[in-house]
């Protein structure tokens, strides 16, 4: 008797961390769903993954757009949230208010937006994983921006993991990753913005898009965990 694949969804799959956790799922046996917005990163997602994955156009900031998605996916297992946003960065008197709300609205609203879409025909003890960041954890200065976009998603995990139970809900906090996040920089700053976290993180070196994903694989395998907010930063929030 064939054994059905369990599916996961990823919502933000297209590129960096997203990407790097579909290939990951892909090589352990799943069945993998990838949705994105940019054209040119869906086809560079679909080139990459070989054929290996379903790769899907969303825009997962539209609420409508989100349940008419998951309901023509119908039933899976998993869902991971990898959408990713950049505002909020700066000192906070004179940080621009309305680019923190641009942020939520980029990162924040469509991750619960979507986990609430999939309710209906996610397995009941499946699981959801949010990406958040370490900015929600580390009390840097001129992030409180970031640390409030990101730390909604983290504090709404365990509560969102009690009352949807079993469901699981996780997350994982990255902290600096070598993804097209850090396109803002051309390659000279990236460089020297990478060697520079680097000297502060223990292990000695900024994050891969796979540390990420092995993160995330396992929250998904492991059905014990749940409520949990996972840091993967390489000690970086230890040595800030």
């Amino acid at each position: 008797m064939t054994k059905t694949l369990e599916h996961a969804v990823i919502i933000g799959g297209t590129s960096g961390i997203g990407l790097a956790t579909a290939r990951r799922l892909i090589g352990d046996g799943l069945k993998v769903t990838v949705a994105g917005r940019s054209d040119a990163k869906l086809a560079a997602a679909r080139e990459a993954l070989e054929g290996k994955g379903n790769v899907v156009k969303l825009d997962a900031g539209d609420a409508a757009q989100a349940r008419d998605f998951f309901h023509r996916v119908g039933a899976f297992d998993h869902l991971v949230l990898a959408l990713s946003g950049g505002r909020g960065y700066g000192p906070f008197a004179t940080l621009d208010l309305a680019d923190v709300r641009r942020a939520f609205e980029e990162k924040t609203w469509p991750h619960l937006s979507c986990a609430q879409a999939a309710l209906p025909t996610i397995r009941k003890d499946g699981s959801i994983t949010f990406i958040s960041a370490v900015s929600a954890e580390m009390a840097a200065p001129g992030t409180a921006g970031l640390a409030a976009v990101n730390g909604a998603l983290t504090a709404a995990t365990p509560v969102l993991a009690a009352e949807l139970r079993p469901l699981r809900v996780n997350a994982v906090t990255p902290g600096v990753v070598d993804t097209p996040w850090w396109d803002f920089m051309d390659a000279g700053q990236r460089r020297e913005a990478y060697a520079a976290f680097a000297a502060k993180t223990p292990v000695g070196r900024v994050g891969k898009p796979d540390d990420i994903a092995k993160a995330i694989a396992f929250l998904i395998a492991n059905d014990f965990v749940t409520g949990h907010v996972l840091t993967c930063d390489g000690g970086l929030r230890l040595g800030a």
